[in-house]
C-alpha cells in the first residue's frame, strides 16, 4: 500500500492542499467550457471584446500572483491569504449567476476571478512550504500528486456539469456549481488546513512589491521561464488544433472531439504520478527534456492524421508527453526562486500566461503560412527551440 500511497502524502497540509486543488479545478473545469458560450451567447459580449477580456483577465492574474506571492512571503504564512481569494471566487462565480449581465460578467472575469486564480500559485507554495526538508525525489512526487488533482477534476466535471444541463437553456448554472466548489475549497482551508507559523516561515529578505516584479523579470529567470512557456505552449497549441484536425484532415466528428479530450486527461492523471516516480532517478531537466521530446513526436504524428483512427491512436503518446509538460515545470520554476515559495510559485501563473500567448501568436503564424496540420508541425519546432534553451542554461548542470 506504501508503494501505491507514498509516505509523503500523509502530510496533513499536502493532503489537505490536495482536496483543495481538485475544488479549486473543479470551478475551472465547470465553467472554462462553458465560459465564451455564456459571454458571448447569452450575454451578448461581441467576439473582440471577449477576447480583449480573456488576455486582460490573464495578465491580471499573473500581477496578483506575484504581489500576492511576495506578500505572503514577506508573512510566512499563506493561510490567511488562500481563505481570502477563495472569497473572491464565491463572489466571482456567484455574481454571475445570480446577477447575469455583461457588467456583472466582466466585473467578475476582470477583477474577482484573477485574483481567485491566484489561489492555485499560493497552493503550491504552501506545499512547497510543508515539504522544506523533504529530499529532491519527495519534493517531485509531491508537485506531481498535487497537480494529477487538477487533471482528475477536468477528468470528471466537465462530463458531469455538460450532462446536468444538457436539456437547460443557459449554461449560467455552471457558475453556481463552480462558486460552491470555492466554498468547498474556502471550508477545507479554513477547517483542516494546520495553522502555520509565520515567523518560521517569513523571508529573511523582504522585497518591495516593485522589486518582487524584477526579480520575476530578472535576465536567469526570464531566459528560463520563456524556455518553459515554449516547451508548454505546445500544449495549448494541440488543445486549439486537436478538434479542429479531428473534424477536418482526419474527417472526424464531434463527438470524437469529446472522447478523445477525456481518453488524454485520464491518461494524463496516470501518467503525472509516473513522472514523478520518474524524477527519482533523474534531473527535473532531463525529466523535461524526455517529456517535450515525447510531445513533438506527438505533434509531428497529428500532422499527418488523415483518419479518426490515427488520433485515438496517438492518445497514449499525448497524454504521456502533456503529463510531463503540465506536471515536471511546477518544481522547476518554484527552483528559480527557491527561498521564496510564493514569489517561485507565482512563475507557475506567469508560465501559464506566456505559453498562452505563445500559443496564440503560432497559430496566427501556422495557419496564416500553411494548414493546421501545418501548424502542429510548427508548434513541435517551437517547443524543441524552448527544449535547446533550456538544455543551454541547465543541461549541463543542476539547478541551485
Amino acid at each position: 500500500m506504501t508503494r501505491l500511497f507514498p509516505e509523503v502524502f500523509r502530510d496533513p497540509t499536502i493532503r489537505v492542499s490536495m482536496l483543495a486543488i481538485f475544488a479549486f479545478g473543479f470551478a475551472g473545469a465547470a465553467t472554462s467550457p462553458y465560459q465564451s458560450v455564456v459571454g458571448i451567447r447569452e450575454l451578448g459580449l461581441s467576439n473582440g471584446l471577449y477576447s480583449a477580456l480573456i488576455f486582460s483577465a490573464a495578465a491580471v492574474n499573473v500581477i496578483v500572483s506575484i504581489l500576492l506571492g511576495n506578500l505572503a512571503d514577506r508573512l510566512g504564512e499563506y493561510r490567511a491569504m488562500m481563505l481570502t481569494v477563495a472569497i473572491f471566487g464565491i463572489l466571482g462565480y456567484g455574481a454571475v449567476y445570480v446577477i447575469p449581465a455583461q457588467v456583472t460578467f466582466v466585473v467578475s472575469a476582470l477583477l474577482f476571478l484573477p485574483v481567485y486564480g491566484s489561489l492555485n500559485s499560493l497552493l503550491f507554495a504552501n506545499v512547497r512550504v510543508a515539504t522544506k526538508g523533504m529530499e529532491r525525489n519527495d519534493v517531485a512526487t509531491v508537485n506531481s500528486g498535487v497537480r494529477a488533482m487538477i487533471s482528475l477534476s477536468w477528468v470528471l466535471v466537465p462530463g458531469i456539469i455538460g450532462s446536468l444541463l444538457i436539456n437547460s437553456g443557459t449554461m449560467l448554472p455552471a457558475y453556481l456549481f463552480a462558486g460552491m466548489a470555492c466554498a468547498v475549497c474556502f471550508g477545507l482551508i479554513a477547517a483542516f488546513l494546520p495553522r502555520q507559523n509565520g515567523t518560521d516561515n517569513a523571508a529573511t529578505r523582504h522585497l518591495s512589491y516593485l522589486a518582487a516584479l524584477g526579480e520575476v523579470a530578472s535576465p536567469p529567470v526570464l531566459v528560463r521561464v520563456i524556455a518553459v512557456a515554449l516547451i508548454t505552449s505546445t500544449v495549448h497549441v494541440s488543445d486549439t488544433i486537436l478538434p479542429l484536425i479531428v473534424t477536418g484532415a482526419a474527417h472526424g466528428t464531434v463527438a470524437d472531439i469529446g472522447v478523445l479530450v477525456g481518453i488524454v486527461a485520464f491518461l494524463e492523471v496516470i501518467f503525472i504520478i509516473m513522472w514523478g516516480r520518474a524524477q527519482r532517478i533523474m534531473s527535473h531537466v532531463t525529466a523535461l527534456a524526455i517529456g517535450t521530446v515525447i510531445y513533438v513526436v506527438y505533434l509531428l504524428l497529428l500532422a499527418q492524421a488523415s483518419a479518426p483512427w490515427h488520433i485515438y491512436a496517438l492518445t497514449l503518446i499525448s497524454g504521456i508527453g502533456a503529463a510531463a509538460l503540465i506536471s515536471i515545470p511546477i518544481t522547476y520554476l518554484q527552483d528559480l526562486i527557491a527561498e521564496r515559495p510564493g514569489l517561485g510559485s507565482a512563475l507557475i501563473s506567469v508560465n501559464i500566461f506566456l505559453s498562452a500567448g505563445m500559443s496564440a501568436l503560432l497559430f496566427a503564424i501556422g495557419t496564416g503560412m500553411s494548414s493546421y496540420s501545418g501548424t502542429a508541425v510548427i508548434s513541435a519546432a517551437a517547443g524543441l527551440v524552448g527544449l535547446a534553451l533550456l538544455l543551454f542554461f541547465d543541461g549541463g548542470r543542476r539547478r541551485r
